[in-house]
């Protein structure tokens, strides 16, 4: 078999080894995957971090002040490299996040970040306006995940729709433009401001 560039990269992906690294223990196992994973964790080349857990003290923060002054975002993005963190189109990122934000009034960055009691409330709010009584339980159960489904929609801002096409979930946005830096790109925290609120 063929030492592919693929090939390598998916062993890269798997190991955040170097390419040099990968491209050595896929020759040395046959090209096989699980092989050449063994051959890295023997030799300690294999990195047991993940792709996000590297993000360092790179990154950005962006204020936005919609006009007339009611309402401010100050929101934090982080980056593996400087080198992303200053660039036009990571501003860019930080700018739509921020009028998303602006906008669209999240309360959380992603469903991880919802507090049990926040969901437990929102669970009793569900069953006490919904009548599923008469319902069987897969059914009620599948139901209630739906309600919540369109909870998360309103309060997490990776679930929301994106406010320029709503058929686009905002998360699916923000990972599409991250992916062209080729780096761990994340939305680390966020405020919000509106007079009066």
């Amino acid at each position: 078999m063929e030492i592919t560039t693929d090939l390598i990269m998916k062993l890269r992906k798997l190991t955040n080894a170097g390419i040099m690294d990968c491209k050595n223990a896929l020759k040395e196992s046959n090209c096989d995957i699980e092989g050449a994973r063994k051959i890295l964790r023997e030799k300690g080349i294999l990195k047991m971090l993940s792709r996000s857990d590297r993000l360092s003290d790179e990154g950005q923060i962006f204020a936005y002040i919609h006009p007339g002054g009611k309402v401010g975002v100050l929101v934090e993005i982080a980056s593996e490299t400087d080198f992303v963190a200053k660039s036009d189109n990571f501003t860019k990122l930080l700018k739509e996040t921020a009028l998303q934000i602006a906008g669209m009034k999240p309360s959380y960055i992603q469903k991880e970040d919802v507090p049990e009691s926040v969901l437990e409330e929102e669970k009793k709010l569900l069953l006490k306006n919904t009548d599923l009584s008469k319902k069987p339980a897969q059914m009620a159960e599948k139901i209630v995940e739906g309600k919540l489904s369109k909870f998360y929609d309103c309060v997490c801002l990776l679930e929301q729709p994106h406010f320029r096409n709503e058929k686009v979930k905002f998360k699916d946005y923000f990972n599409e433009e991250a992916s062209a830096f080729g780096e761990a790109i994340k939305i680390t925290r966020f405020t919000r401001y509106e007079i009066g609120q």
